[in-house]
């Protein structure tokens, strides 16, 4: 039996996933340069683990709710995951520096106010 309210629980779970992504790059990368930030491996590694890791969460996100959200770049996220997990091409530190300095942060209230959006819709 479909259960729509059980499904949006589901795909909800995800959203909190990039949020928690989200603020481990942040964390990882508090007070570092980008010198500092490409120059510490783990670091580095860590960070581009949880920006492949947002990427995969945003894959299980219903088609409709990208649609309803716009404001959120979903298929950047993905695209970022794709390049960090296979390598495409190589990574840019530059570019990975401007979705932490940049990216992350605007993501995150996007993240969180679509979250509360949709919990008050459910109820």
């Amino acid at each position: 039996m479909y259960d729509a309210d059980h499904e949006a629980r589901g795909w909800r779970f995800y959203i909190q996933d990039m949020i928690e992504f989200s603020q481990k790059v942040l964390s990882y990368t508090d007070g570092l340069d980008q010198d500092a930030f490409i120059t510490d491996g783990l670091t580095y590694d860590a960070t581009l683990r949880n920006l492949e890791l947002i990427g995969e969460a945003a894959t299980h996100i219903p088609s409709e709710v990208r649609e309803a959200h716009p404001q959120i770049q979903w298929r950047s996220i993905i695209g970022t995951r794709n390049r960090v997990a296979h390598g495409y091409l190589g990574i840019d530190d530059d570019v990975i520096w401007d979705i932490i300095q940049t990216d992350i942060p605007n993501l995150l209230p996007a993240l969180r106010n679509l979250l509360d959006t949709t919990s008050e819709d459910s109820k």
